[in-house]
């Protein structure tokens, strides 16, 4: 059963504050025949209809949502703008070369700038601060995985890419135990429940329809079948990310994972002068598993991290949003952070589904055969990743032969994952082995054997 009108402003704090009152669009309720059937009014799908239809406004554009636009990781991510891909530049350097990582890194990059200009432009209160991101380290081992990295990435020619030490690191994030940090000025914080929700009104107003409340149950060539009517279009859009494995024939595609999230209410501007963050920077340190924050325009911090479970079989439900035991683990990580933040109180507490391929890499593409294109696979990184994948599949469907349609990701095929109960041992494997990695990194002081291990099959080397 699809949520009553108000369960949609408490999915997380971004859709109670988004400024949108969240009333779903009309259904699709009759055959309908399109030029691009796109199912997912998240990101990808919006970003999308929207170059599209820019492009070319003869374009006739449907979008078919199960819920309303935004409703799924969209809206409900750490508000994260960055230039991080899933995939390693060695890998990605390893399947193309090293000039083709170099170009998608670019890429990445221009896309944070793309999508805060297209914001403004279209005059979307995204309450946007491109602060960078700031990646403490907080142990020895930490310290020297942090300035490995910046060694690396400086190979790499992205010497935007910077080692702090502990007094300029601590001057941005006043964090307990810091020795040390990475900084990237490549990312923005946003609030990404008015992004998505005001790219929705944009692509609506440029003629797109989104049908709401609108379960897709199938895709094919040149067709989408949804529970009371049939689409029909030259090109069709799998723009589903987490929710993919509930199409028919793709419960083995991507796996969704889940990833919580926790925000205080607003701090006053004396606990942000100990904290820090002036620029809005995010935030994150080197443990193995995730952990991402940031300052929201309205002075709330919001922290999220892994380490809920993968459910059998690829299940999704709205139980799965909230878990006792992980959102407690994440006040208690955020506590040894800031310990001052520990009579603050946490106003919300939320969680949403993202999508992990088998080996750990986003793709996007178009199999001219049969109509079908896709994008997805972002791990965890999709806010900036869909600007680029949209503007992508604009090309593809129109068949120009651009800049983007020659990045590695374009065409990438990830194996499917293993049948249960391979699937759930696995991916619920990796997730214990980071936790282990962090643990095994207190005890021997030294960098984990389990992290390197894992590597590889998490899109490292």
């Amino acid at each position: 059963m699809a949520p009553a009108l108000a369960d949609y402003r408490s999915l997380s704090l971004w859709h109670e504050t988004c400024g949108d009152d969240l009333i779903p669009g009309e259904p699709l309720t009759s055959d309908i025949e399109v030029d691009v059937a796109i199912v997912g009014a998240g990101f990808t799908g919006l970003w999308t209809a929207y170059y599209l239809a820019q492009a070319r406004p003869d374009l006739r554009i449907a979008i078919i949502e199960k819920e309303i636009a935004g409703f799924g990781a969209s809206g409900r991510n750490g508000g994260w703008a960055s230039a991080l891909f899933p995939s390693s530049m060695a890998t990605l350097a390893k399947e193309a070369g090293r000039e083709a990582a170099l170009r998608q890194h670019a890429a990445m990059r221009a896309s944070i700038d793309e999508v805060l200009r297209v914001a403004a432009v279209e005059g979307i209160d995204a309450r946007a601060a491109k602060g960078g991101t700031i990646t403490l380290a907080r142990t020895p081992v930490q310290l020297r995985r942090a300035k490995a990295s910046v060694e690396e990435a400086h190979e790499w020619g992205q010497d935007e890419y910077e080692f702090l030490d502990a007094d300029a690191a601590t001057a941005r994030l006043n964090a307990t135990r810091t020795l040390g940090a990475t900084y990237t000025p490549d990312c923005a914080s946003i609030h990404p429940g008015a992004l998505v929700r005001g790219l929705a009104k944009v692509v609506r107003e440029l003629g797109v329809a989104i049908y709401e409340r609108t379960p897709a149950s199938g895709i094919e060539p040149h067709q989408v079948t949804t529970d009371h009517a049939t689409v029909r279009a030259e090109f069709v859009v799998r723009a589903t990310e987490g929710y993919t494995a509930t199409l028919g024939g793709e419960r083995r595609s991507v796996a969704p994972v889940y990833s919580l999230i926790i925000a205080t209410a607003p701090l006053d501007k004396e606990m942000w002068q100990r904290i820090g963050l002036a620029q809005r920077e995010t935030f994150s340190d080197q443990r193995h598993l995730i952990i991402y924050g940031q300052r929201t325009a309205d002075d709330r911090l919001v922290f999220g991290g892994r380490g809920a479970p993968y459910h059998y079989g690829s299940r999704i439900s709205p139980a799965y949003d909230r878990h006792d035991r992980v959102h407690r683990s994440l006040h208690a990580t955020l506590v040894d952070l800031f310990p001052d933040l520990a009579e603050s109180p946490i106003t919300h507490r939320w969680g949403g589904n993202l999508g992990i391929t088998r080996d750990w890499h986003a793709s996007v593409g178009l199999d001219e055969e049969t109509g079908l294109a896709w994008a997805g696979g972002y791990v965890g990184d999709g806010v900036t990743t869909t600007n680029l994948a949209g503007r992508t599949l604009r090309d593809l469907i129109l068949g120009a032969s651009t800049e983007l349609t020659s990045l590695p990701w374009v065409g990438h095929r990830s194996r499917r994952w293993e049948p249960e109960p391979l699937r759930w041992l696995g991916a619920n494997a990796g997730l214990t082995a980071m936790s282990l990695a962090d643990a095994e990194e207190r005890i021997t002081r030294r960098s984990s054997l389990i992290a390197k291990a894992m590597a590889p099959m998490m899109g490292g080397h």
